[in-house]
């Protein structure tokens, strides 16, 4: 996992720093970092890391990070997936389990994955429910009150 993160560290600064045009390129520069990689994990670490093309006026592309902009821009996507399917939630450590309008439980979990919230683990989806996996110690109350942060107006 350590190596993971200092690859994806690499990833971004090189991106930062040079203008890739394509994954071989970035490869090229991982290698030159020490990084031997295949093109499928770096593909997945570039979902992961949300990297995009951005088109320069040549016509020519190349990755770039994404912006405070647009990440704010899916951040409400995702608070809007979660209102739209929300109905209820419910807790007992070390899962908080909400209840979702039948069909929405999929987003709903989605939007919970992608609103960073430290307490979360990870989700499980069914129908009309979300199984939120918490850390260890994290009460009803820490977890709704950052939940709130994330998504105005919540109710319980």
């Amino acid at each position: 996992m350590r190596e993971r993160q200092q690859r994806l560290t690499a990833i971004k600064r090189v991106i930062r720093n040079e203008k890739i045009e394509s994954q071989e390129q970035l490869l090229y520069f991982l290698e030159q970092e020490g990084f031997r990689v295949t093109q499928a994990t770096l593909s997945r670490d570039l979902k992961l890391l949300r990297v995009g093309k951005q088109a320069q006026e040549t016509g020519e592309s190349y990755y770039a990070l994404p912006t405070e902009e647009t990440r704010r821009e899916r951040e409400l996507g995702y608070v809007e997936d979660f209102r739209r399917g929300y109905v209820s939630l419910d807790y007992s450590p070390p899962l908080a389990v909400v209840r979702t309008l039948t069909g929405h439980a999929d987003s709903v979990a989605i939007a919970i994955d992608n609103l960073n919230i430290s307490a979360v683990l990870g989700t499980v989806a069914g129908d009309d429910t979300v199984f939120v996996a918490l850390r260890e110690g994290t009460s009803r109350e820490s977890f709704l009150a950052t939940l709130r942060e994330r998504v105005p107006d919540l109710e319980e």
